[in-house]
């Protein structure tokens, strides 16, 4: 069975680690600070729940440990809306843990998810009946830095030739340098973002792992083969590099809370855009303002606009988008609403009408 270009209507299925996250409020320090706050943290149910905002079926695959700490997660995941029946509880093996420690420069983090459940997951959850009417599979570079297990379940995923897959793989490259203590990051996560067919990158990460003196269209060189490569340049722009097109649509100016997640977002967003009709500009756009929502929160997870809000944001023109991103001057008055807030009541029901 051929994939399907763009894909098909189908859930969007997510595989990977979600951890339980503690942090203090800023400015507090895990050292000094009289409490810490519990929260949930994983790329890929990150984009699940996103998804899930955005009115798509997601589902969210993988291991939690049978603790209080694996029931939590598995609970905030699901009441984002994202099918997890087919999460496994570890009755051997811990939920992983990670400790974030503000400071002056960000956002420090501490890990504790050697030997966790989701650690020992294998090829074998690639059978899992749900990704049977998948239209996406989301991977990220995370889990093959997490064992040998985990980096023989992406290999089997991108092992069968593009053409050749019952659905299409999109592939967030997500270096986290802690995680690749062996110096083999650059060369094995360039190989397997090459055989995906949709892959993110960061422009400041493909500098650290393949040149620092990379551009957007320089990433692409290196990576010929995804139907669409996404290069995000920060706060600035992202690009979209698709069979002999290129896009580049600008970020929205928004105050930064905190930075986490916000890869994650855009990831969400431009899927969703990419699976409601296709369009590059809308997708970019859409990633754009759901990365908005993440950098809006202390935490991964931030509340989406309001539909009609969105609707507006990517009905804009060219320039009124633009427009968005420059100062206000005195007596400017902004072509749309605030893009932040907390979404009214029955917003998700509303986000539905966006799935195709």
């Amino acid at each position: 069975m051929t994939a399907p270009w763009p894909p098909a209507a189908g859930p969007v299925v997510c595989v990977g680690e979600t951890m339980t996250a503690l942090a203090p409020e800023p400015p507090d320090s895990v050292e000094t600070g009289e409490s810490l706050r519990l929260s949930v943290a994983g790329a890929e149910s990150n984009v699940a729940m996103y998804l899930a905002d955005l009115g798509l079926a997601a589902v969210w695959l993988s291991a939690l440990g049978d603790d209080p700490f694996g029931r939590r997660v598995r609970a905030a995941v699901a009441a984002a809306g994202v099918d997890v029946s087919g999460v496994r509880s570890d009755p051997n093996r811990p939920t992983g843990l990670l400790v974030k420690e503000p400071g002056p420069t960000g956002t420090r983090v501490h890990y504790y998810r050697r030997g966790s459940a989701a650690s020992a997951l294998g090829p074998g959850i690639l059978d899992d009946p749900r990704l049977g009417s998948a239209a996406l599979l989301h991977l990220t570079g995370v889990t093959p830095a997490l064992s040998p297990s985990c980096a023989a379940l992406v290999e089997r995923a991108l092992a069968t030739p593009a053409p050749d897959r019952p659905y299409a793989i999109s592939f967030d490259v997500n270096h986290r340098p802690a995680l690749w203590p062996d110096g083999t990051a650059a060369t094995v996560l360039r190989d397997l973002a090459d055989r995906a067919d949709i892959v993110f990158v960061g422009l400041d990460e493909a500098q650290h792992l393949w040149g620092a003196d990379l551009d957007a269209g320089g990433v692409r060189t290196l990576l010929p083969h995804p139907r669409l490569l996404v290069v995000k340049d920060g706060g600035r722009a992202a690009t979209a590099f698709g069979d002999g097109t290129q896009v580049t649509v600008e970020a929205l100016r928004t105050k930064v809370v905190e930075p986490v997640g916000a890869g994650d977002a855009f990831a969400a967003g431009f899927l969703a855009g990419l699976l409601r009709d296709g369009d590059l500009i809308s997708a970019l756009r859409l990633g754009h303002i759901t990365a908005a929502s993440a950098l809006s929160v202390i935490g991964d997870h931030g509340p989406l606009p309001e539909a009609g809000t969105v609707e507006r944001l990517l009905g804009l023109t060219e320039r009124a988008w633009a427009e968005r991103n420059t100062p206000e001057r005195a007596g400017h008055t902004p072509s749309s609403p605030p893009l932040t807030g907390r979404p009214e009541a029955g917003t998700r029901c509303a986000h539905r009408r966006w799935r195709r």
